[in-house]
């Protein structure tokens, strides 16, 4: 995408010395330390750094929507249009968010109310702060709606949040944001867990809109590649603490700061070649997919076959509703195909009993997308990785429960004493290798990693990765990896399928794939694919 340079105008937006901290049950924690930058008119700055780095919390100190306690802003001030807001009331505050600032989160389902339409929700906009009326405000949301791009927006602005696809959400998130005419966005992580090309139609829509209506754009995200596409200037925040500034390209092409090369080193599609073991091919796959379909409302898959090797990673990527978690979920018995067959060592698991299934499932185990919902809050680590051993009790003796899971933990790259820890009290890339070594507890042979690595930061998605190889060659799996980040299938995988409308499009060893493809559908993924090489070049 091609961005706008703004003209040397006024700033729009200065923040100057901000210093966040929030109380704890240790004592207080500084956030935000010392923040300075500026934003002018239409401008898009990108705001990186991992979680916990600082970058959310700035942009609810600007929102205004910073909990207080136990959040404490320390010091500084936020100048909009040289007025410090941080000096309001917070009626006076109020009036100037929305129609000067505004933002769109990341999770659109937990800011889009579940109750009401989308039209309503966005004509509520012009009813409180235009003070328009019912029938205006309902003519101008459905406007808004065309101009972000829903189809049928007059009769799509009538249903519910729950009737869109996660795109679609982002576009009504947008619209919303757009309603009162801001002069600036805070988008916040606004693609995270998209679809590779529905994400870059997102970036093209903010893009427009920015060069459309002359505002400045603030973009929070951890992905590098997206801010190369979109932002003319970037902050890397490490800690709370600004650690590098300046234009997109130089920060990028020549990072000064230790901790912005450490991200740049850790950036999907290049940080593992050079250790990848590829798979050995022998005679026998050790799973084979013969021409499975499955059908629900529409088709989810649709004759589709392909077999996994001893020690392989089998990359699978596509669009949602591609048939990706379709496949994943039949391989696992969690739903029957219509059609077809699922081999397992030469014998048919559709025809497994009870007992077969049973053991079936010791030897296939998956790791979810979301770490946070798929560990047991109530269930302390040591509980947690031990289920498995306590439901195949027959696997090892109880005794040996306690030394298994510290060498698990040990062999994610976490401590013993991690065992008597919650969920809660670890980071989602802790939490991903918890579900790693869970999955690890019964001696599988093969992985399903379903978007395991989608929402992590991209230096714990290069830990995760590199854990994953690590763990592939020492006990000797092979992994089903599916994803829509095609960088991270091209560290990992040594085979690669594209899905599309539950058929398999095209498939081949990942390099000859990626650099040479064949199909119109691939060579679109790719080129939608946000990629730093795009910068630099």
């Amino acid at each position: 995408m091609v961005t706008k340079v703004s003209d040397a105008n006024k700033s729009l937006l200065k923040v100057n010395n901000l210093s966040v901290s929030f109380d704890t049950a240790e004592g207080s924690f500084n956030a935000v330390k010392e923040v300075n930058f500026d934003l002018k008119k239409g401008e898009t700055l990108a705001i990186i750094g991992e979680s916990g780095s600082g970058k959310s919390v700035t942009a609810s100190v600007i929102m205004g929507i910073l909990t207080c306690p136990p959040g404490r802003i320390k010091s500084g001030e936020i100048l909009l249009d040289d007025l410090d807001i941080l000096k309001l009331s917070d009626t006076d505050r109020r009036k100037l968010m929305g129609s000067k600032v505004a933002i769109i989160f990341q999770d659109t389902l937990s800011h889009l109310n579940p109750v009401f339409s989308v039209g309503s929700q966005i004509a509520e906009c012009f009813e409180v702060h235009k003070n328009l009326s019912k029938k205006e405000s309902w003519k101008r949301a459905v406007k808004l709606l065309e101009r972000v791009r829903i189809p049928n927006s007059s009769k799509r602005a009538k249903d519910f949040p729950h009737q869109f696809s996660g795109g679609q959400r982002q576009r009504v998130m947008i619209a919303m944001a757009l309603a009162l005419e801001p002069d600036i966005i805070i988008a916040d992580e606004p693609t995270t867990a998209l679809d590779v090309t529905i994400q870059a139609k997102i970036l093209e829509l903010l893009g427009e809109l920015r060069d459309e209506r002359n505002m400045g754009l603030i973009l929070i995200t951890h992905d590098l590649a997206i801010a190369a596409e979109i932002s003319d200037k970037v902050i890397v925040l490490n800690e709370g603490k600004i650690v590098e500034k300046g234009i997109t390209k130089d920060v990028f092409i020549n990072p000064n700061h230790g901790y912005t090369r450490q991200l740049m080193d850790s950036i999907p599609g290049k940080i593992t070649k050079q250790k990848k073991k590829m798979s050995k091919k022998f005679s026998d796959p050790i799973l084979e997919i013969k021409n499975i379909s499955k059908s629900y409302d529409t088709i989810a898959c649709d004759d589709v076959s392909f077999n996994l090797f001893p020690n392989e990673v089998l990359g699978i990527v596509g669009e949602s509703g591609s048939g990706k978690t379709t496949i994943s979920n039949l391989i696992l018995r969690l739903a029957s195909p219509s059609n077809g067959e699922i081999l397992y060592h030469g014998k048919n698991i559709l025809n497994f009993n009870k007992k077969d299934l049973f053991n079936y499932r010791r030897k296939v185990q998956v790791v979810f997308q979301d770490p946070y919902a798929s560990l047991n809050p109530t269930m302390n680590i040591f509980d947690i990785i031990s289920e498995p051993l306590v439901i195949h009790a027959d696997f090892l003796n109880k005794k040996l429960h306690q030394s298994k899971v510290s060498d698990l933990l040990i062999s994610v790259g976490l401590h013993p004493d991690d065992a008597i820890k919650f969920p809660h009290q670890f980071s989602g890339g802790q939490r991903q290798r918890i579900a790693i070594a869970r999955a690890l507890a019964l001696n599988p042979e093969i992985i399903i990693c379903d978007e395991a690595v989608s929402a992590l930061d991209v230096s714990i998605q290069a830990q995760i990765i590199k854990l994953l190889l690590n763990l592939r060659n020492k006990f000797s799996l092979s992994y089903i990896f599916i994803a829509h980040d095609l960088p991270v299938v091209k560290d990992l995988a040594d085979r690669v399928i594209v899905m599309k409308s539950g058929k398999i499009i095209e498939q081949g060893v990942t390099d000859d794939v990626f650099n040479f493809p064949k199909e119109k559908y691939t060579k679109d993924l790719l080129k939608a694919s946000p990629s730093i090489e795009n910068l630099i070049s």
